[in-house]
């Protein structure tokens, strides 16, 4: 599975630590979403998720799976594909939907995406996409919301920059941290619903980031 992979290999790029305020074991078919902010973080997010025996599901941007082995390798393992900016992508909502109804636990980023901000430093997450919140509503489910930093230290900025981050990463071993939150369950509302998921993420994430010792951005 990519999150072994992901747990045996993130040692190498940074020193990753992990909280959780989960106090019973979870229901299959859990939502878990995590603030976005780097091409780092779904590793760093995974490799925490498995010390806790949790390999969710991720809805990642469909241009992943063009790239030959890791493609095949995120078709093999269930991994859902969404197709940003286009009319297929609710069709992405469905699949994690039947992911989740076949017991599986999914995992997906608030924000939909990266933030344009080329900086290395911790930032609250962006404005939430409505996914959460949709997929919350049709499932269900309960939603553990996920805070992480510290992942921008490994990879941010342009493509160069992201490039030199990653092969420095293992001799500056930056700190990486997550936080898993409480289960919480989602209003029905999709509005309200959206804005109680941002607020638990940042919550957790500002955990992340005083565990870190990181200043936030502005």
């Amino acid at each position: 599975m990519l999150s072994r992979a992901a747990i045996n290999l993130t040692p190498f790029f940074g020193r990753l630590t992990v909280t959780s305020e989960l106090r019973l074991r979870l229901p299959a078919g859990t939502i878990f979403v995590a603030n976005h902010d780097s091409m780092a973080d779904p590793a760093i997010v995974m490799a925490a998720l498995r010390r806790f025996d949790l390999e969710p599901v991720v809805m990642a941007t469909a241009g992943l799976w063009r790239i030959p082995l890791l493609g095949r390798a995120l078709t093999r393992e269930g991994h859902i594909p969404v197709q940003r900016r286009t009319a297929r992508a609710a069709l992405a909502l469905d699949a994690a939907a039947e992911a989740l109804a076949g017991g599986r636990h999914v995992l997906l980023y608030g924000e939909g995406g990266l933030p344009r901000r080329r900086d290395a430093a911790a930032a609250p997450p962006e404005s939430f996409r409505t996914g959460p919140a949709r997929l919350a509503r049709a499932s269900g489910a309960l939603v553990v919301p996920v805070g992480h930093a510290g992942a921008r230290r490994i990879a941010s900025g342009s493509a160069a920059k992201q490039l030199a981050g990653t092969l420095t990463a293992p001799v500056r071993r930056p700190r990486c941290h997550v936080h898993l939150g409480a289960p919480l369950r989602l209003p029905r509302e999709v509005d309200n619903a959206t804005a109680a998921a941002r607020l638990a993420v940042t919550a957790a994430w500002r955990t992340a980031v005083r565990a870190v010792g990181e200043q936030p951005h502005p």
